[in-house]
């Protein structure tokens, strides 16, 4: 059976993802303890025991979810239940996993990127005061004028029906108000650390250039997809001017899923990662896809 697999972006972390997999899984041990050392501090000390406080801050939790993706992959690899690969995508930074996994660039050049886009993201919240709020129910068109009359973005298209948009903190709080003349189901302000996937993430853009530019790529030996336009990325060059442009741009994630299945024929996926999100994101955007996650040791007992 072919299959496809999905890696989880910021916001899916929890304290103690992937403590079981350490403790049982010698494949995924192994995983927690090179990024360990490449990174020269302990990621998974703070991953299984925190605080919360510390793995939430961007540097910390994209470097968390990047490793616990790529373990939870091993774990099910040395379990003998890992389907052979027919594309790959993941929500924003779970792309860098899913290019990881794609052999475009081993797991320490992939963690040492992951790592690198997470600090510079901190570096660019902590410069201005951004904000995103989550819209339910409406359609993109609606969206988008929502956002032109407040002068704020659309971050995230993640399946039929749930958009997030992100700006200016006091932008998106204006939105906020005025989206009840919409219709819209439900608009919420989310918790988060700044404006991710929009302009204010400029800076951060700017820097990862060359740091994209010093790494070595392969050609993806599995279809993958990009955030930037949900289409299939090939060559070295276009994937890291995908890269660049996703820490500005919408995340196309709805797209990414459609075109890895339709394109693929593939009906299964495999979601790695924390919190079961993206599951949920593709039973909304297909109800005919099967997707199971694996996020903890005990997941690996519910695959055949």
């Amino acid at each position: 059976m072919t299959v496809g697999y999905l890696f989880s972006g910021q916001g899916a972390q929890f304290v103690g993802m992937g403590r079981s997999l350490f403790d049982a899984s010698p494949a995924a041990r192994a995983i927690y303890e090179e990024a360990n050392a490449v990174l020269g501090w302990d990621l998974a000390k703070i991953s299984f025991e925190g605080p919360d406080s510390e793995l939430t801050e961007t540097k910390v939790c994209q470097p968390a979810l990047y490793v616990h993706g790529c373990a939870a992959l091993a774990a099910l690899r040395e379990a003998g239940k890992a389907p052979t690969a027919g594309a790959a995508c993941g929500l924003s930074l779970g792309e860098l996993t899913a290019l990881h996994v794609a052999g475009v660039f081993d797991f320490a050049t992939g963690l040492k990127l992951v790592a690198e886009r997470g600090r510079l993201m901190q570096l660019a919240c902590e410069a201005s005061e951004g904000g995103m709020a989550s819209v339910i129910g409406g359609s993109r068109d609606q969206v988008a004028e929502l956002c032109a009359a407040h002068g704020i973005e659309i971050a995230n298209l993640n399946c039929p029906g749930q958009i997030v948009i992100s700006g200016e903190k006091a932008r998106v709080m204006s939105a906020v108000e005025a989206s009840k003349s919409f219709g819209f189901k439900l608009v919420k302000a989310l918790n988060v650390a700044g404006a991710y996937h929009s302009r204010l993430m400029a800076p951060a853009r700017d820097a990862f250039v060359d740091i994209v530019k010093a790494a070595a790529f392969n050609p993806p030996s599995i279809p993958v997809y990009t955030n930037v336009t949900g289409g299939r990325v090939t060559e070295p060059d276009a994937i890291r001017q995908a890269l660049v442009d996703q820490i500005v741009s919408p995340v196309h994630f709805e797209d990414c899923l459609r075109n890895a299945a339709g394109e693929n024929g593939i009906t299964t996926f495999f979601e790695c990662g924390a919190g079961g999100v993206l599951a949920g994101l593709a039973k909304r955007t297909d109800r005919g896809l099967t997707v199971h996650s694996l996020s903890e040791f005990a997941d690996l007992e519910k695959i055949a």
